[in-house]
């Protein structure tokens, strides 16, 4: 509705995780090195964040950071019995029929993930939202992947990234075998206030606007800072409710009093 009042080519705060709208943040840019560094390495990295901090974003930059001899499996539905991971690995792998059997399964896993590394090709097992994996028994299985390994260099490297209550279960002493694989940890933060603005203006731009930087004003900024605590997702769902709302009032500037009218509106629901 307000894409040609405000001269958008596209929705500059849509709820899917386009990598072209990523914002580098001071944490979002050490994360995205973190977990470029650990893939590389063959490492398994844990990565967390907050909900609507831009774990999921983050994911697909990494994806557009790997060239063809990454072969990268994602799974964004961890509820899966170990069993049902094993099997679902496999064939996202290529192993058109995987065994019935545990053994047999680990045994093609095996062979595979060899068969990759003679091809000069790199498996990546990134799981998304790793808080909801139900059974410490599918935690036992992701490490023991770290066991497919020569002496020089591992066969996988497993990225697993979710909410801060996957750190407080992992901490428990039954995971610190899983603790001791773990490579590379880091906590995506937040957007720092001086980040509001140009994080904003990036969005802007992205989606065709010209007047990027001037279409929020400083304290519409600050109101949108203080409402969303620097977390993305609030961030888009503010100012796309705000631009919704200018263009109602065929305001061609969103001010402070937009932003504070529809911030009332979401402290409602």
């Amino acid at each position: 509705m307000y894409k040609a009042f405000y001269g958008f080519q596209e929705r500059p705060f849509a709820k899917t995780p386009d990598p072209r709208y990523l914002f580098l943040s001071r944490s979002h840019r050490e994360a995205l090195a973190r977990l470029l560094h650990a893939v590389e390495e063959r490492e398994l990295i844990l990565l967390v964040g907050e909900i609507g901090c831009g774990k999921t974003t983050l994911s697909r930059a990494l994806l557009d950071e790997l060239d063809e001899q990454y072969q990268v499996v994602v799974m964004t539905n961890p509820r899966l019995s170990p069993f049902e991971f094993l099997q679902t690995l496999a064939l996202r792998l290529g192993i058109a029929e995987p065994g019935l059997s545990k053994a047999t399964l680990l045994e093609e896993l095996g062979a595979k993930l060899y068969s990759l590394y003679q091809q000069q090709q790199h498996p990546v097992l990134l799981i998304d939202e790793a808080q909801l994996i139900p059974h410490r028994d599918l935690f036992d299985e992701i490490r023991l992947l770290t066991n497919f390994q020569l002496d020089e260099v591992n066969l996988i490297s497993v990225v697993l990234m979710g909410q801060p209550e996957l750190l407080k279960r992992l901490a428990h002493p039954i995971y610190e075998p899983l603790r001791q694989r773990v490579g590379i940890q880091y906590a995506l933060g937040p957007l720092q206030a001086e980040e509001i603005g140009p994080y904003l203006q990036h969005r802007l731009q992205t989606a065709g606007c010209q007047a990027a930087d001037t279409l929020f004003s400083a304290e519409a900024i600050a109101e949108i800072g203080c409402f969303s605590g620097g977390v993305p997702r609030r961030i888009n769902q503010l100012a796309s409710l705000a631009l919704l709302e200018g263009f109602g009032r065929q305001q061609a500037r969103i001010d402070v009093e937009i932003v504070a009218a529809v911030a009332e509106e979401l402290a409602d629901l």
